[in-house]
């Protein structure tokens, strides 16, 4: 029996050769430096060779469905198991993905309320009950007498096939026209139906017209489609006749008679249904208007509300039977907001406070003489500030004149004229030229004032009525998800006592399966998550561990994870029960693989592999491996140095005071936050600490950053609701640094990002050599025509399809992976050319362009936050979140400090080693000794120890955060008996009292040097 997994020769990336053995069945972190190669053996090596292995034991057929991952460069793997990889990466950004969707919740949900929900008339209130078919035919009989209408049965809803076998069957037994997808047709006439697509058929059981003495035949009628539909029916009408064609004989027409109008040809109108109030039939899609739908199971008696069926998909809000219509079941709309039209209400009309028509493209002198004309019509001035002006002025202003015509007064040369017309309002506008155009940028442009907004019809709900009139427990299913999850497992686990002998029968499977999941979530940590959150808007460490929480659900053995840091974004508190859940993963009989930087973690772990001992092409080597003990006995480890005290970040010896002005947001509500008042000394590093779901994004991002930049920036964002933000006035401006990517193609890359690809583009030009043959700046970009390979078109690689095997990228035999073309690289610097220069790390470049100021600063600060490992030229698509991050922050460092600048940030820490993180506590700490503010969202104890000020949000998630526990320095903080983060942090200060201060000294001036050449720079480099 294999007890290892063996890795022998891996070189993938900058791995050096590694032979490792891993302990099958264990819990195995691997830890080590940013770009040490931990990902590069975890996921790139491990978890590439598992998956790779797996797909390739399928059939051809099926391979040609799955993404197959390239082969990894290594000699050998023995042990392997099917790979499972739990990464940060692949977070779904469709806002139809929720919580309660990615887990499968929501699929057990929907079977619970299709099996065991009662439906509810909305008018009523009442219980909707079977009809009868007499109940059917009194329905009937009180239409209109001479209403014709078709009494068709629906067999076939929204479902794929060809249906031929069927067709012949109807026929046979004595129809003879049916209407497929709205047309109507003989039955041997009926076209070949594409079996990829979905259909509807109903076959035309009889013709009526409304009339005295047709009851007995209607009857009949009536229960031969109920049997043909399995108990529904569709009554719609039919088409007026003609003047000079059938009389009112109808009734005596043959069952299944359709009008010649009909036959073959012409489609019956469709369209979104709408039934009058006397009809209360249920709203089908695609119905034409009119129709009326009867159902032996649910139909109310005293409104008529019928529900055609009670299905799964019913409740689905990515399926047309249970959409809402008016939002196609995504909750909300795109509307134009008044916060963002005037996103400045300081500013005066005059001074462009309406943006959209104060920055129009061209400036439209119409906009400005229909203001103009307003003004004079209801006395006020366009001088004065917008938030001067009375509320009923900005309504006018932003939704119009409600119909009441005014005077509007046009200048056009020389003349003026009046116009007499109701205004339409700056909203109405917008809402009219977003319809009306049909140019793609003109779209874009109107986009950026339009926010999400609750849907009007569905309030958000997704769905459509007759879904949520299916009740359990007086509760439909919308309420359920709009619950947080440990909300849901207080209800779930208590429903089956509210229900009848019958329902806790069907639902007694279901409910097991959902509050197994919904414990798993709370065992991760995530019992503050609404079950409708989209899962969009959850973080990496959120995301993750919600994968985590369904692999646990899957209940499989004998399986390898491969799990990316499962740790971000989690408070310490909830650290302990996720190291429970990767143990129960491992209990379970499988591998379990973490890449992590946590000390629990590491300390928790059975087996641990530190890699070093640098980044980049100084790491790719197996420091130390075994179990904790041995891993911490080994003094090459760096991470043995910080877990066993050799080494640590200290704590400062003093707290910065600020400068005695503060940043207070008062009043904040957005999401969970409760009225939250709070102050951040400005000239202090500042750290926003919290459990998870406390509300820290929600009063850092939405609330402090989006009101600066609106003020500061001038930025298009809607501010989180508060009373209001002082201390602005004492900031220039507000840079936001989070984990986003910083490009979302591999022709993007840190030299680009950071401004720098442009100067050493510009360098290049400027060489004798370049200037000699007439090169511009552009014949060094590989992303346009002139300079680039063309073969490849400056990939460097040429992408092969070989359909049910991998895709095979080989490098470019014209360039050999270079980028460019020969006469280009032909150009030198010191003996490299642009694409040598591209393929250096940035500690290579720092040195390479020690005489060009304005490149070697920008490698230097991109060294400095840590990344001297990372090439010039690595493709951005390849960088971790926390690598993003540091190459903005390195971008933001490098421009000129004004000392009056907030700097935010999320979460900086991520993926981040103890030594990483005291080199990026250097560089922050810098920022404020002149005199910046830095602001940090964060749960990583060693960066909280060094703030100057804390504050601390909870105490618990969710509905039972969004409060201020404490706030002070890190040593009053660490006194609050509610909080959480000083349970963990009192303990770190005790042991680092006598610490020196971790803050750095503001860097010395560097004496500026003279203005180099590309010439002269080349030929001092070549004396």
């Amino acid at each position: 029996m294999l007890t290892h997994l063996s890795v022998r020769g891996a070189r993938e990336h900058n791995l050096k050769g590694v032979d490792v053995d891993i302990p099958r069945e264990s819990l195995t972190v691997i830890t080590g430096l940013s770009g040490s190669g931990k990902s590069s053996l975890a996921f790139d090596t491990i978890y590439a060779e598992g998956q790779r292995r797996y797909v390739e034991s399928l059939s051809a057929y099926a391979r040609q469905f799955l993404e197959m991952m390239q082969k990894p460069d290594v000699d050998h793997i023995e042990g392997l198991s099917p790979a499972i990889s739990i990464e940060q990466k692949t977070t779904s950004r469709n806002p139809r993905s929720t919580v309660a969707t990615v887990t499968e919740i929501y699929d057990y949900m929907r079977l619970l309320w299709a099996r065991v929900g009662v439906p509810y008339s909305p008018t009523t209130g009442l219980p909707i009950s079977a009809q009868t078919v007499s109940q059917m035919v009194d329905r009937v009989m009180a239409l209109p007498e001479g209403t014709r209408l078709y009494l068709l049965a629906p067999v076939v809803r929204g479902r794929k096939g060809e249906y031929r076998k069927e067709l012949a069957e109807w026929q046979k037994s004595g129809f003879s026209r049916v209407r497929i997808d709205g047309q109507f047709y003989e039955i041997e006439d009926a076209p070949a139906l594409d079996k990829k697509y979905k259909h509807d058929i109903e076959v035309v059981v009889d013709r009526l017209v409304v009339r005295e003495g047709i009851e007995t035949r209607l009857a009949e009628s009536l229960e031969t489609a109920l049997k043909l539909a399995e108990g529904l029916v569709y009554m719609d009408p039919a088409d007026p006749p003609k003047a000079d064609s059938e009389s009112s004989d109808g009734p005596e027409a043959v069952a299944g008679d359709v009008p010649a109008a009909a036959k073959g040809k012409g489609k019956a109108s469709t369209g979104s249904a709408r039934t009058d109030a006397g009809d209360r039939g249920v709203l089908m899609d695609n119905a034409p208007p009119g129709r009326i739908v009867f159902s032996e199971k649910f139909a109310c008696p005293v409104s008529g509300f019928t529900i055609a069926e009670i299905e799964p998909r019913l409740f689905s809000f990515n399926a047309p039977q249970g959409a809402c219509p008016a939002c196609d079941g995504l909750g909300e709309k795109l509307l134009f907001d008044p916060e963002l039209v005037v996103p400045n209400e300081n500013l005066s009309i005059k001074r462009g406070a309406v943006v959209p028509w104060a920055k129009s493209n061209p400036p439209s002198p119409y906009y400005m003489q229909v203001l103009g004309s307003l003004a004079r019509e209801f006395g006020f001035s366009l001088e004065t500030p917008w938030n001067e002006l009375p509320e009923a002025v900005h309504k006018t202003i932003l939704f119009g004149t409600e119909g009441k015509p005014v005077t509007l007064t046009f200048v056009d040369g020389r003349k003026s004229y009046d116009v007499k017309k109701p205004f339409e309002g700056v909203i109405g506008n917008l809402n009219r030229r977003m319809l009306q155009t049909e140019s793609a940028w003109m779209r874009e442009e109107l986009s950026k004032y339009q926010a999400s907004a609750p849907c009007e019809t569905c309030k958000g709900a997704r769905l459509r009525p007759e879904a949520l009139s299916v009740k359990i427990a007086g509760e439909d299913i919308s309420m359920s998800t709009r619950r947080a999850v440990r909300h849901a497992l207080d209800f779930f686990s208590t429903l089956e006592e509210k229900l009848n002998p019958q329902q806790r029968e069907i639902a007694r499977a279901i409910l097991k399966e959902i509050n197994e999941r919904l414990g798993f979530l709370n065992n991760v940590g995530l019992e503050y998550l609404n079950l409708d959150r989209t899962s969009g808007t959850l973080s990496g460490g959120e995301s993750q561990r919600i994968r985590l929480a369904s692999q646990i659900g899957s209940g499989l053995s004998g399986v390898l994870y491969v799990l990316d840091e499962p740790s971000i974004g989690l408070h310490q508190r909830d650290n302990d029960r996720l190291l429970v859940t990767l143990k129960r993963l491992r209990d379970l009989g499988n591998t379990v693989l973490v890449v992590e930087h946590d000390e629990d973690a590491i300390r928790t772990a059975d087996y641990v592999i530190d890699m070093g001992p640098g980044a980049g092409v100084h790491g790719g080597t197996v420091v130390a491996a075994g179990t904790l003990d041995e891993v911490l006995a080994n003094e090459d480890s760096l991470t043995a140095d910080y877990l066993t005290g050799r080494r640590a970040v200290a704590v400062p010896a003093r707290r910065r005071r600020g400068n005695g002005k503060k940043l207070t947001v008062k009043g904040a509500r957005a999401n969970n936050l409760k009225d939250v008042t709070a102050a951040i000394p400005l000239g202090t590093f500042t750290c926003i600490t919290g459990v998870s779901g406390s509300g820290k994004s929600s009063f850092t991002i939405d609330t402090l950053y989006a009101g600066a930049a609106r003020t500061l920036n001038g930025a298009r964002v809607v501010c989180g609701p508060c009373e209001k933000i002082s201390g602005l006035e004492y900031l220039d401006k507000v840079i936001d640094i989070d984990q986003s990517p910083i490009g979302r193609t591999p022709r993007s890359n840190p030299a680009t990002y950071t401004g720098a690809f442009t100067q050493i583009r510009d360098w290049f030009a400027g060489l004798p050599e370049a200037q000699a043959r007439g090169y511009k700046p552009g014949r060094f970009s590989f992303n346009v025509k002139g300079g680039r390979c063309e073969a490849c078109t400056g990939d460097g690689l040429i992408k092969i399809e070989m359909h049910f095997l991998p895709d095979v990228y080989v490098t470019c035999d014209v360039c050999h992976g270079q980028r460019y073309n020969r006469e280009t690289l032909e150009v030198k610097f010191k003996g490299k050319s642009i694409a040598d220069v591209l393929d250096m790390n940035v500690e290579d470049a720092v040195e390479f362009f020690k005489a060009v100021p304005p490149i070697r600063d920008k490698m230097a600060m991109l060294a400095e936050v840590g990344l001297g490992y990372v090439k010039v030229g690595q493709q951005a698509t390849t960088l971790s979140g926390g690598e993003a991050q540091r190459v903005k922050l390195a971008k933001e460092l490098s421009r000129r400090a004004t000392g009056q600048t907030l700097y935010i940030l999320d979460e900086p820490t991520t993926g981040l080693h103890f030594e990483d993180v005291r080199k990026l506590l250097e560089v922050l700490h810098a920022l404020v000794e002149q005199g910046n503010t830095v602001v940090v969202i964060e749960h990583n104890l060693e960066v909280i120890k060094t703030a100057d000020w804390v504050l601390d949000l909870g105490p618990e998630g969710g509905d039972k955060g969004g409060e201020v526990v404490a706030e002070g320095t890190p040593e009053q903080v660490a006194e609050e008996p509610r909080s959480y983060t000083a349970h963990y942090l009192k303990p770190l200060l005790q042991t680092g009292a006598a610490a020196q201060p971790a803050a750095a000294a503001p860097p010395a001036k560097k004496p500026r040097k003279k203005k180099v050449s590309a010439a002269e720079a080349e030929r001092e480099a070549a004396e």
